[in-house]
């Protein structure tokens, strides 16, 4: 049964139309919340009374999973004198908003990432708007114990990280009922993403205490970065990494799910002695980090009131005496998923640059791109160089393909005539098909396989420069001032619709297959249209790739149609 090349094209195609189906049919079956609940007068969702979790009574972390801490729209307790507005943090990473109702972070600005739609603003990594909710919170379990729900008094100290200072600390104040002192650090040091959050208790009792800590991020479901029904979309929701489950994402449906039913397992182990939790969405990842010393901590994940969702991290203090003060630290990366800098902060959490089952090409795809922008300190020039690399590696196949498409179209014209000739006669025409191919020494796989090996590295580059933050408003020429957004000006769709319709005319035509021939003859069209949604840098690999291959398409044409000529010319 022949099988030529332009099958194996559709194939890929279809295949890749295939991928994207399947992830839009994911979105739909996890479609966004619903309305968010009635809110109180402060635009957040309305409280329930007694959703303040007890501490476990116990001194060491109970068998029992404690209570998860309550969502983000309890209204704060009545500020004590001197409480203070929100105020913001400044260093030379972020801009950070602080609510001392509650002392929750609600706005993290990176002002080295510009914002998607207007590039005179930072990238919100979080924000709290009455459209969006991300925002970082934590606090103490306990009856009486201050939490994200309580009023903190901010203490005198600077707000800006100061020239020359490698750290800045901001701290607040309030006192637990039993009349604990309580003092919340947030460190913020020069040129890091980490912001470490710490809790000092002072226990004023009589008796030692062993207090719990929580530390969670609550969002909506809402993703950003590219979301077009033509392209997949990069991950966004939970995801927790430890050594029995590794790297897990723990997706908002599935937080619904357990939600509807709490009887359901729940997708990772929660109780652990080491790891991480966070959120993440395209290029930005948000997470608790314990440390790499091993140690009692307990992760969970929830879906809350008001379309919010919460993955948080519990853990305990050493025992304090009488008199004397502990401390809970837990640090917080709030910043761009920079694969070599994550990776140095905590195992794993360089995963959260996701590539798909093609992981194992990608990491050295991505390798050699930042080897190359290193060398020729474009983002746009990496890329086009390493298409030609990529190109050069699989040269012997890409040759051979392409001499076995070029004596497919030098012998267009006689297998033409077998089928005219055995028109009514299917089988036969195969067997002569066949008979030719032998005498004419063709492969008609030959043009097929070596593009069959070469899917995964193309899917794996298309997932890296998809996912690399490095090329997330990395400009090129002229009007591409971006490469992780789609082309302003349709150039480079077009200029590829060009390519892809002089690649069809230098393939052999399926003689034996009219609606196939007209499906390749449209397919550029319907490509260059997708393509139109797709990130500009994408786009420029799929050019130039398709530009090389032309080239070799057409030199492969012109050296056969040169030796059948000769060949004729000797038979005379």
């Amino acid at each position: 049964m022949r099988m030529d090349t332009q099958r194996l094209i559709l194939f890929v195609i279809f295949s890749m139309s295939l991928v994207f189906l399947w992830q839009a049919w994911e979105r739909d079956r996890n479609p966004p919340p619903p309305t968010p609940a009635k809110t109180a007068a402060n635009g957040a969702p309305a409280a329930k009374p007694g959703d303040v979790p007890a501490a476990p009574a116990a001194p060491a972390v109970p068998a029992a999973a404690p209570a998860v801490p309550p969502g983000p729209g309890a209204a704060p307790a009545a500020a004590p004198a001197g409480a203070s507005a929100p105020f913001t943090v400044k260093t030379d990473r972020f801009a950070v908003d602080i609510d001392p109702a509650g002392g929750v972070i609600t706005r993290v600005a990176l002002e080295q990432h510009r914002d998607s739609d207007d590039m005179s603003k930072p990238y919100l990594a979080m924000l709290k708007t009455g459209e969006r909710t991300y925002i970082a919170q934590s606090g103490l379990l306990g009856e009486g114990l201050p939490n994200h729900r309580s009023a903190w008094e901010v203490l005198p100290g600077p707000r800006e990280l100061a020239p020359g200072a490698d750290s800045l600390d901001v701290r607040l104040k309030a006192t637990a009922a039993n009349g604990d002192t309580v003092i919340q650090t947030l460190t913020f040091r020069r040129g890091s993403y980490v912001i470490d959050v710490s809790y000092d208790v002072t226990n004023n009792t009589a008796a030692p205490q062993a207090p719990y800590a929580y530390f969670q991020l609550t969002r909506d479901a809402k993703a950003v970065g590219l979301q077009s029904s033509f392209a997949p979309v990069a991950y966004t929701g939970a995801v927790v990494y430890n050594e029995t489950d590794k790297y897990k994402k723990v997706d908002f449906g599935e937080l619904d799910k357990l939600a509807a039913d709490p009887s359901r397992k729940a997708p990772f182990t929660g109780k652990q002695d080491n790891g991480w939790i966070g959120m993440v969405e395209h290029y930005f990842v948000s997470a608790w980090l314990p440390g790499e010393k091993k140690s009692p901590r307990e992760f969970y994940a929830r879906k809350l009131d008001g379309g919010l969702y919460a993955a948080g991290v519990i853990t305990q203090s050493a025992t304090i005496e009488p008199g004397q003060t502990g401390r809970i630290t837990m640090p917080l990366y709030v910043g761009p998923q920079d694969q070599d800098a994550i990776a140095k902060l905590a195992k794993g959490l360089d995963l959260t640059v996701d590539y798909g089952i093609f992981t194992v090409l990608a990491a050295p795809l991505f390798w050699l791109l930042q080897w190359l922008y290193g060398i020729i300190g474009n983002w746009g020039w990496a890329i086009v160089a390493m298409t030609i690399i990529v190109k050069s590696v699989f040269y012997p196949l890409n040759h051979a393909s392409a001499r076995s498409m070029a004596k497919m179209k030098v012998i267009g014209p006689k297998l033409k005539a077998l089928q005219e000739q055995y028109a009514n006669d299917k089988q036969q025409l195969q067997i002569k098909m066949m008979e030719m191919y032998k005498t004419e020494k063709i492969n008609p796989l030959g043009g097929c396989l070596p593009i069959l090996v070469q899917i995964p590295v193309f899917i794996a580059l298309y997932w890296v420069l998809l996912s690399a933050v490095e090329l997330r408003h990395a400009p090129w020429i002229l009007w591409i001032h971006d490469l992780s957004a789609p082309d302003p000006y349709f150039v480079l769709p077009v200029i590829y619709a060009i390519t892809a319709f002089l690649q069809v005319k230098l393939s052999p035509t399926p003689i034996s297959d009219p609606v196939q021939a007209k499906v390749m003859q449209i397919m550029p069209i319907a490509f260059s249209v997708m393509f139109v949604f797709f990130p500009a840098g994408l786009v420029l690999y799929w050019l130039i790739n398709n530009c090389i291959q032309i080239f070799q398409q057409w030199h492969m044409n012109y050296l056969l149609e040169k030796e059948a000529a000769a060949t004729a010319a000797k038979r005379r």
